[in-house]
């Protein structure tokens, strides 16, 4: 199904009317522009997430013994297992700290949820923990973690929430897992599912900057994984490279098992799998996305598929989202999100 609120109304393309989840979308005032959105989205500060955190690593991978840091707030024991439990994934260059993902993270919590905000390899700080690099394919790095914890307390509901890369990530493990318990749903907020058209649109003159922003992280983050293992990175050409493309070319491909670019984004992006997902899932889809590109024949596989919902809007930049309300009620996607888990997790459970 696709609700289409571009016009900054609710209207649903279905026969029925829209979920009571969704609200309209409308941009703040001034923020009208996809840029302008993703720009001050990216900077505004929110609340910080004062619950109290455990931090776990989990092995993701026990041939090389590769790690992952996460972060994880409880709800007290004797519900613990029954209450859903929403895996948080950041994306490109961020970690369990940033700022959307803490906005999630309050917003979950305070709504009953138990809360794992994941580090995806190396990001965080934990460049230590595992001698391999990271990348979008990871997803079975997000079922990794989803079996550790539900082994571990039990669980009986898991939802998936990622953003942008993370967005990737989560929706290619709903499509590789299908109806696999304990994962009852996933949402995406301008999940980078199209990984080829996404890289090129930010190789764009008017994208430059955000390209550049990306590799200047990617570069220092490869230097310092570089001095943790000489033995397996050379930095020897590193300066060289001008495009987030190029960079996978020679580094991602070259050192994480692909070809080249082109066989990496074939086959590390969800949209090939997207017709598999058999969960409640939602995708959100700013259509003055400076960079993330759907292309026509994944929007028709998600159409397709009848346990994915897609809400297009006409603004909201790149995982931005800042709305006309007060506080942090601005963050449109994130009380989205939290209003749809809870919807679907609860039909589910017959709650």
């Amino acid at each position: 199904m696709i609700i289409d609120i571009s016009k900054n109304t609710v209207e649903s393309t279905a026969l029925a009317p829209p979920p009571e989840w969704l609200y309209s979308f409308v941009p703040r005032r001034g923020l009208s522009n996809g840029h302008l959105q993703t720009l001050v989205g990216n900077y505004l500060p929110r609340p910080a997430f004062r619950v109290a955190s455990q931090a776990e690593t989990v092995e993701v991978d026990p041939s090389d013994g590769s790690r992952i840091l996460c972060h994880c707030s409880w709800q007290p024991e004797a519900v613990r297992a029954a209450r859903l439990t929403v895996v948080l994934v950041h994306g490109l260059e961020g970690s369990s700290e940033s700022q959307y993902i803490q906005g999630l993270a309050a917003r979950t919590w305070d709504a009953g949820c138990n809360v794992i905000r994941m580090n995806m390899r190396n990001c965080g700080d934990t460049d230590h923990l595992t001698p391999t690099l990271y990348h979008s394919g990871l997803s079975g790095d997000v079922g990794a973690v989803v079996e550790h914890f539900t082994k571990t307390y039990n669980l009986r509901q898991v939802a998936l929430i990622g953003y942008s890369m993370g967005g990737n990530l989560v929706l290619k493990l709903a499509g590789e897992w299908g109806n696999r318990a304990p994962l009852c749903a996933v949402a995406a907020v301008c999940p980078a599912v199209d990984l080829a058209a996404g890289s090129d649109a930010l190789h764009e003159p008017v994208n430059r900057g955000y390209e550049w922003h990306f590799l200047r992280g990617l570069k220092r983050r490869y230097r310092r994984k570089a001095a943790f293992h000489p033995e397996i990175y050379d930095t020897r050409g590193l300066g060289s490279i001008r495009s987030v493309r190029q960079f996978d070319d020679k580094i991602v491909a070259r050192h994480c098992g692909f070809r080249n670019a082109d066989d990496y984004y074939f086959r590390a992006a969800s949209a090939r799998v997207v017709d598999r997902i058999a969960v409640p899932t939602l995708i959100l889809h700013a259509l003055d996305d400076p960079f993330i590109r759907l292309l026509p024949e994944t929007r028709a596989a998600i159409l397709a598929n009848p346990n994915v919902t897609l809400v297009e809007t006409r603004h909201g930049g790149h995982c931005a989202y800042l709305c006309g309300k007060r506080g942090n009620e601005i963050h449109w996607a994130e009380a989205t999100v939290t209003r749809y888990l809870l919807h679907v997790s609860g039909a589910r459970s017959g709650s």
